[in-house]
């Protein structure tokens, strides 16, 4: 048997997210000789997508927002430091206090008004909201921290987000050369 190539690995893999896409025919034009590797590459990233589909899936599934293989977190909120199939440096990712923010609007603010519904509507006794109103406040504004996280990664890495004017003081943070005009996600 012949040992296959890192490029032979790469072309299948490519091959194979062909195969999975919409547009399968491609894959038969690639076997036939008909495409050359790099087109299968090109129509294997996720085009079929709208961006805030992609943006959606990534964050929600934490996947890497540039290959939608590898994944976006080492831990339940720490971001990896590269994507180990492409190679992403998650450098640029800072959510900072984002999903935290969003979290308690999207969760904390309606269950407040079911709280005080609750309170109003039946006057439960105090051990009640211990029992049912502090555990699904707690759940329900931690749970969905990690695929709010990843949301606004992905939204990062897509939108080409960053501060106006700091793409040199990234550059330096993150050990980085940076020319001026330039931006941090300028491959």
């Amino acid at each position: 048997m012949v040992a296959a190539s890192d490029a032979d690995r790469v072309t299948l893999r490519l091959a194979s997210a062909a195969l999975q896409s919409p547009n399968s025919h491609i894959m038969y034009g690639f076997l036939y000789g008909n495409i050359t590797p790099v087109e299968v590459e090109m129509v294997s990233e996720p085009q079929h997508r709208t961006k805030l589909g992609w943006i959606l899936e990534a964050g929600w599934k934490g996947l890497c927002p540039r290959c939608g293989e590898g994944h976006m977190f080492k831990a339940w909120l720490k971001v990896s430091d590269t994507c180990e199939v492409c190679g992403l440096d998650y450098g640029f990712a800072a959510p900072d206090d984002g999903p935290a923010f969003f979290s308690l609007c999207i969760v904390a603010f309606p269950l407040t008004f079911f709280i005080v519904w609750l309170q109003v509507a039946y006057s439960p006794p105090l051990w009640v909201h211990f029992v049912t109103s502090a555990p699904l406040m707690a759940i329900g504004c931690v749970l969905p921290l990690r695929p709010i996280k990843g949301w606004l990664v992905a939204s990062q890495y897509v939108n080409k987000a960053h501060e106006a004017g700091t793409a040199q003081l990234w550059g330096l943070l993150n050990g980085r050369t940076v020319e001026k005009g330039k931006t941090a996600f300028d491959d």
